[in-house]
C-alpha cells in the first residue's frame, strides 16, 4: 500500500526543478510537504499525479504510476490542486459527484455506493447544506471545500492536496486538517503541502522539508520544527511552544540569510513550481 518515491528528478523548460527526491508515505499517515516558494512542492505533486514527466521511480500499491492509464491512475490517486476554479454552473452535489467518474463505465448511472460516497464527502467538508446550490455562486472558501469534497468522494488509496487550507477561515482550516487526518485513519495515505507551520506541526504525522528542489529534512514535527532548521530552510526566526498535544509556531522575524533572499521570480514557462 506504500507510496514510494525514489530518486525523482523533474526538468521543466530546461531547468532542473527537483533533484533526486526520495521518500515514502505509509497507509494511515498524513505527511506534510513544506518549503519556501519555489522549493518544488507543487512540481513534486504534479509529478506524482502524472501531470509532469519525471525521471526516477514513483510506485503505489507496487504499481509504476507513470505507466498506468489515466483512469487506472484516477482510481489510485485523488488530486486537489492549488488553483481552485469552478467554471460550470453545476450544483454542489453534482460537482462532488464528478469524483465518482473513475469508478463508473461511460454512461453508467450512479450506484447506491456512489451516492453514499458523495454524501459522506459533503458532510466531511461541511458543504452538505450547500448541496443544492450552484457551485459557481459560492464564495472562494466554499468552492475550495466543494473541490476538496470531490477529491474525497473519489475514494482513492492516496489523496494529494496542494495547499488545501489556503483561503479558508481559521475554523475551516482546522476542519480541513481534521478531515485529512480522519481520511488517513481509515487506512488511506495523505500527502499535503502547507505554508502554515502550526497546521503542519499539529496535524501531520511526518514532515518533508523541500528547499531548492532537494529534501532538506524528513521526520516527525517535533524533530524538524527546530529554530536552526527553520532558519536554514525558511530564513526565519520563530517562537516555538508546546500546547496540548501539538506545537505552536509563530514566525517573529527574518534571519540575516532570510533578509538576503530575493525570492524566485515567477515564470510563465515554469508553472506550479511551488
Amino acid at each position: 500500500m506504500t507510496l514510494e518515491v525514489k530518486n525523482v528528478m523533474v526538468e521543466l523548460s530546461g531547468r532542473r526543478i527537483l533533484r533526486s527526491v526520495s521518500f515514502a508515505v505509509e497507509p494511515g499517515e498524513v505527511v506534510g510537504l513544506l518549503g519556501p516558494n519555489g522549493a518544488g512542492k507543487s512540481t513534486l505533486m504534479r509529478a506524482i499525479t502524472g501531470q509532469y514527466p519525471a525521471y526516477g521511480s514513483i510506485r503505489l500499491l507496487c504499481q509504476d504510476l507513470p505507466q498506468l492509464s489515466p483512469k487506472r491512475r484516477a482510481r489510485l490517486i485523488a488530486y486537489l490542486p492549488q488553483t481552485r476554479i469552478i467554471s460550470w454552473p453545476m450544483s454542489v452535489r453534482d460537482t462532488v459527484a464528478l469524483g465518482r467518474l473513475p469508478w463508473r463505465a461511460f454512461g453508467q448511472r450512479m450506484t447506491e455506493a456512489d451516492h453514499q460516497a458523495v454524501q459522506d464527502a459533503l458532510a466531511l467538508m461541511d458543504v452538505a447544506q450547500l448541496a443544492g446550490r450552484k457551485a459557481t455562486e459560492l464564495s472562494g472558501g466554499e468552492q475550495a471545500r466543494v473541490l476538496a469534497a470531490r477529491a474525497v468522494a473519489q475514494d482513492t488509496p492516496l489523496l494529494v492536496a496542494d495547499e488545501p487550507a489556503s483561503g479558508l477561515d481559521p475554523a475551516h482550516q482546522i476542519m480541513m486538517m481534521d478531515a485529512l487526518r480522519r481520511i488517513a485513519r481509515k487506512g488511506r495515505m495523505v500527502l499535503v503541502s502547507l505554508h502554515d507551520l502550526t497546521l503542519a506541526a499539529r496535524w501531520c504525522d511526518r514532515l518533508i522539508l523541500l528547499k531548492d528542489g532537494d529534501i532538506a529534512g524528513c521526520g516527525a514535527p517535533e524533530e524538524l520544527m527546530q529554530p536552526e532548521r527553520l532558519a536554514e530552510v525558511f530564513g526565519i526566526r520563530a517562537h516555538i511552544a508546546r500546547e496540548g498535544d501539538g506545537l505552536v509556531l509563530a514566525p517573529t522575524g527574518l534571519t540575516e540569510a532570510g533578509l538576503r533572499q530575493p525570492g524566485p521570480a515567477p515564470k510563465e514557462s515554469d508553472p506550479g513550481r511551488d
